[in-house]
């Protein structure tokens, strides 16, 4: 069996196993059942199951789903579920019975959810994407990335359903906290770092995972923001902006694709040819493997009826280029049917197979198929990735008004009120996606500010009420801690926390309560969760109005998962903070920016509208964009790219080094920045072009280079951009990319609004 032998290279290795299988094994290796069904805990040991059993018996799978993942959804608890110890040896003894019980020894892939850290118990928790966006940090992401494979792959995880590569255009889709934001240039900067810090040099070692680009593809375009809704877009639209992103990951070394749920035209993503064959393999040269979202084969034939039976639905997909299929469900049935029916042949079976063996060699799982627990209670939860979780925060917090100065506090100037539902309610600022949580694991902003204001000042708490529950029963004791204090912090926003089993809290006391009153619950983000509106739930505004009828300053701290449309609060706080879902860290990053001990530098990548009826207000819109609304203009509340500081910053002095290039050449742009205030901080220079004349409608600007850099107050820096081809092509009527000749407006300033600005020449 040479396929053992690691000194031959990978091809020979994959084409003499292949050669070797069953038709049965290769059906196997397709399959991906849910990995938390393999297994029972029982009192001091844990047994497999005879289903899973029965699997490897009849074939095998290929790889398993979320065997440590722990949610409601898995009904793994903390109480039911694995240590960091008893996960590693789990895989090891699900994987040690796979290679002992089947033929050929074929060991599985484990894959596991990371959308912003490992989704079992003990791992760290970071931000969710949208915090880290709002960072404009790619190295401090691609170190977050690595320490997450770090985890991941010390409890035997070797594949990641992340990044989350959508480009949001309507934030009342539920998913938007999964996403980096609006414009697909950032969003292509932050793949890319996930790709390094995920899958590293090599993965062939015991700290790198598999990369899994997400959703392909449109997923964050669906009408009405109504999750996995139909898509109306155009092949220009999405080469320029959808594909984009996938397409330079993909070009960074990304092994792994996911389907979207979603139809674009008429086509699922799921059966399109086009976009898994065409654009993906034989345009980009991707040699990793496709596997679906769960259910979205089914939904072939149930949900976009394009076929009538499983059988039709799983050739359609094998034969677009899906090679697993998440849950195994409709391969798992229906394949070896569709064969006997010869909609498939064994040809397209076998390149499925090889494609996904390869990824096994990769991942050097024939060599070390198994992993060290001892190394697991080492390395995951460590402080260094504490740390840089609290760091992730702190550059992914906007600061979005500060009147009069209003911030930063000092933690010796009279009684705080910490007021809000997420003031002290952990499952809220941590997001979607997250594991059941050990209460002292979690720092909530009452955590924070406690912690800050310790040896200096009180500090009093009230929730006040929850985010949805339309009871205003605890008003009153939020209103006399608040008005007992000189400083009032209110946190205030949604929640994506799906029922952990704590319960909700006592309006009056603040404490935990347990009820299985589902109408008590916060969530009104996350999967499956997306509004028609982008105010506040519930009566949280109206607590704030009482609270600044008391004439004490009041603070607004958001802690969400999609922007927050108040113009009451965008008119009458002293300031606001948005935090998004901070994370494990989250109460120590927004308690240091709000004493002033880090200097906000989070900027939005996501516009704010004034009001929902501007929807969709991302500012990278056409110019022929049409006319204003009655009502209202254009422009939103908070423009792209926006956040304020604890200091100032001074544009001047911006250059060419040549006045013009040709469409091949490339420039430098450069900037001076200063900071003319009194405390050092970092700011995100950003570079924007416009292509002002141009054969095909274009956007009046387009992100198209970033740089955070960190000044002392008096310090300048001088910033440079690179200009070549990347930076001013476009998608051109024949749909291939071009530079065409002319005048070219590029803008660095500090927001898509305020900018300098100069002209490039571009000739023939």
């Amino acid at each position: 069996m040479k396929y053992k032998n690691p000194s031959l290279s990978i091809a020979e290795r994959v084409a003499d196993l292949l050669a070797e299988m069953t038709l049965e094994e290769k059906l196997g290796q397709l399959l991906q059942p849910f990995g938390w069904k393999t297994y029972v805990k029982g009192d001091g040991d844990v047994q497999l199951t005879d289903t899973f059993k029965d699997a490897i018996a009849n074939g095998g799978v290929g790889s398993l789903y979320g065997v440590l993942r722990a949610d409601p959804w898995t009904e793994v608890t903390l109480e039911t579920g694995l240590s960091l110890r008893e996960g590693a040896e789990v895989t090891n003894l699900i994987q040690r019975y796979a290679m002992e019980h089947t033929r050929l020894g074929i060991p599985i892939l484990f894959g596991e959810e990371c959308s912003h850290g490992h989704m079992a118990i003990g791992n760290t928790v970071f931000p969710v994407p949208l915090t880290i966006g709002s960072s404009w940090n790619t190295e401090l992401f691609r170190q977050v990335c690595q320490a997450v494979a770090v985890e991941t792959r010390a409890q035997g995880g070797a594949a990641t359903y992340s990044p989350v590569l959508d480009v949001t255009r309507d934030p009342r889709w539920g998913r938007t906290e999964e996403c980096f934001g609006e414009d697909p240039y950032l969003i292509s900067e932050m793949a890319i770092a996930a790709v390094k810090g995920l899958q590293g040099d090599s993965l062939n070692t015991d700290h790198t995972i598999l990369a899994t680009l997400k959703h392909f593809v449109a997923y964050g375009s669906p009408d009405g923001g109504r999750n996995a809704d139909t898509v109306r877009m155009g092949m220009r639209e999405l080469m320029e902006k959808d594909l984009l992103p996938f397409q330079r990951a993909v070009a960074e070394g990304a092994k792994s694709i996911m389907t979207a749920y979603n139809e674009i035209d008429g086509v699922p993503c799921t059966s399109s040819k086009e976009l898994l064959t065409h654009i993906l393999r034989d345009k980009w040269g991707f040699d990793g493997f496709v596997i679906t979202d769960c259910g979205a084969m089914s939904q072939l034939r149930h949900g976009h009826q394009i076929c009538e039976t499983e059988e039709e639905a799983a050739s359609l997909a094998l034969k677009a280029g899906v090679d697993m299929e998440m849950s195994g469900e409709t391969f798992g049935q229906y394949l070896q049917s569709a064969l006997d029916q010869q909609l498939i042949a064994v040809s397209d079976l076998d390149l499925a197979v090889e494609r996904i063996l390869r990824l096994k060699f990769e991942l050097g799982l024939f060599e070390r198929p198994y992993v060290n627990p001892a190394l697991a209670e080492q390395v995951i939860g460590q402080s260094s990735h504490r740390e840089l979780a609290r760091q992730a925060a702190r550059e992914g917090i906007v600061l979005l008004k500060n009147k009069e100065q209003a911030l930063p506090l000092s933690p010796s100037r009279g009684k705080i009120a910490v007021i809000g539902p997420n003031a002290n309610n952990m499952y809220n600022q941590l997001g979607d996606y997250t594991s059941p949580q050990e209460r002292e694991q979690i720092v909530t902003v009452l955590d924070g500010v406690r912690a800050k204001c310790s040896g200096f000042s009180e500090v009093v708490y009230a929730p006040g009420c929850r985010v949805k529950d339309p009871s205003r029963e605890g008003f009153e004791a939020a209103i006399a801690a608040a008005a007992s204090a000189e400083t009032i912090i209110a946190v205030v926003g949604g929640s994506s926390a799906r029922d952990f089993g704590e319960g909700t809290i006592d309006l009056k006391t603040g404490a935990a309560v347990i009820t299985d009153t589902f109408m008590l619950s916060d969530m009104d983000c996350g999967e499956g969760f997306d509004r028609a509106q982008l105010n506040l739930c519930g009566v949280q505004l109206e607590l704030l109005q009482e609270l600044h009828s008391l004439g004490k300053k009041l603070i607004v701290v958001y802690i969400n998962g999609r922007p927050i449309v108040e113009p009451w609060i965008d008119e009458h706080a002293d300031a606001i903070v948005e935090a998004w879902y901070p994370g494990q860290e989250g109460g120590h990053a927004i308690a240091d920016i709000l004493f002033g001990d880090y200097n906000p530098s989070g900027r939005l990548t996501l516009s704010i509208p004034k009001h929902l009826g501007q929807l969709p207000v991302y500012y990278n819109k056409k110019r022929s964009r049409g006319h204003r609304y009655l009502e209202t203009d254009f422009h939103p509340q908070y423009v792209f790219g926006y956040g304020l500081s604890y200091t100032s910053f001074h544009y001047d002095n911006i250059q060419l080094n040549q006045p013009s290039i040709s469409v091949d050449g490339t420039c430098t742009v450069s900037v001076d920045v200063m900071n003319t205030g009194d405390m050092a901080g970092h700011e995100v220079v950003q570079l924007y072009i416009k292509d002002c004349v141009s054969s095909i409608s274009r956007p009046d600007k387009e992100l198209k280079g970033f740089c955070k850099i960190y000044l002392e107050p008096g310090e300048k820096r001088t910033v440079h951009f690179t200009i070549s081809s990347q930076e001013l092509q476009f998608v051109s009527a024949d749909l291939t990319w071009i530079v065409e000749p002319g005048r070219f407006e590029l803008y660095t300033g500090s927001n898509v609004e305020q900018t300098l600005s100069i002209d490039l020449q571009v000739v023939q």
